[in-house]
């Protein structure tokens, strides 16, 4: 993997009900994106190095989500929807980015969704002028029902379980215990490729679980399709073919935020490694216009 370059700029907000940790990529006097990670519960690192290409000519923030990453917090304090919600309101008034151009990966793209209907509805106050959403969750409990039973199926292939018991025979845990956790990790997410040894290319993360259940608990029995018909935004939504993830989730997503869909052949969930030339494409295009 290639090593990840140090920020130009890091911090932490001030103006969150609890500190976030963020980071700042690119020439500070460009173009500017909010960058949001997937999880809920994870980091903004496992979206680079292969993320950085979007910030050769425009300025990346990211931030670590409530709960995730360097921005813990103790079990004390509430992490759901709602707090996401309001977190990102207040950085995007922080960080002055209005107009608001949003990129949102998996968990991310959810997020920048339910934060472009809570604006719509006037209870945030920093309304999106574009959002960039690729391969978002799923935005029902129905689709994402149907993710979780692929994921599991596709963890239980033939071809990853004899990965699997290849990586416990072969000593690689005593020998060198770094490269063995490398490789388990993996195997965890392998699923999430079309193509499984692709894994290798990303950077590892950590989700915190009580963190991840806590916010799809909060979210209940959701479906965000009529919601998303009142939203007014520029927005274009990116999905991998091969994703676990539901196709029909982000073409409803699409359809209900008049936004074009872009379908990636030979990708799964993790375009910007998987197919990162013809993401960054659209990227690039749709991006340009702002």
């Amino acid at each position: 993997m290639r090593p990840i370059p140090p920020p130009r700029e890091a911090g932490r907000t001030t103006t969150t009900e609890v500190p976030l940790y963020w980071c700042a990529y690119g020439p500070a006097a460009a173009q500017r994106a909010l960058v949001l990670h997937g999880g809920p519960g994870a980091s903004h690192d496992y979206l680079l190095p292969q993320m950085l290409e979007l910030a050769r000519g425009r300025e990346l923030i990211f931030y670590d989500q409530r709960g995730g990453g360097r921005s813990r917090v103790d079990a004390s304090v509430t992490v759901d929807w709602r707090a996401h919600v309001a977190d990102l309101d207040r950085a995007i008034a922080e960080f002055a980015l209005q107009p608001v151009t949003v990129i949102g990966y998996s968990w991310g793209a959810l997020l920048a969704m339910l934060h472009a209907i809570e604006a719509g509805a006037g209870r945030a106050a920093n309304r999106p002028e574009s959002m960039l959403l690729i391969d978002p969750g799923p935005i029902s409990r129905k689709y994402r029902a149907e993710f979780e039973s692929e994921f599991q199926r596709r963890q239980a292939a033939p071809e990853i379980r004899a990965l699997r018991d290849e990586l416990a025979a072969s000593g690689l845990r005593e020998r060198d215990p770094e490269a063995y956790r490398q490789r388990a990790f993996e195997l965890s997410v392998a699923a999430y490729f079309a193509d499984p040894r692709a894994a290798r290319d990303l950077t590892p993360f950590r989700v915190v679980g009580r963190v991840q259940q806590s916010v799809w608990e909060s979210l209940g029995d959701y479906d965000l399709t009529p919601q998303l018909a009142s939203v007014r935004c520029r927005a274009l939504v990116v999905h991998g073919r091969d994703d676990p993830i539901p196709l029909a989730s982000s073409d409803a997503a699409a359809r209900a935020l008049g936004a074009r869909l872009v379908v990636l052949n030979r990708c799964g969930h993790v375009p910007y490694v998987e197919q990162p030339s013809a993401l960054f494409e659209v990227a690039e295009a749709f991006l340009e216009q702002d």
